[in-house]
């Protein structure tokens, strides 16, 4: 039998995902803009997944 912890534990693992990491050093005024943005978006993504969204629109956009 699981407990919820055991349960908060699993679903925090990140999932499978083919791809290059790549480490991105933002300064705080930066930060605080991406954050802004993350609150307007439902569900709020995560950091990395709101710069890849961001980066993906723009892209696109060029």
């Amino acid at each position: 039998m699981s407990n919820s912890t055991d349960d908060i534990a699993k679903s925090r693992k990140r999932p499978s995902q083919t791809g290059e990491p790549v480490l991105v050093r933002l300064q705080p005024d930066l930060v605080a803009k991406l954050d802004a943005w993350r609150a307007d978006q439902r569900p709020i993504p995560s950091r990395p997944e709101a710069l890849r969204m961001i980066l993906k629109e723009w892209l696109a956009g060029r």
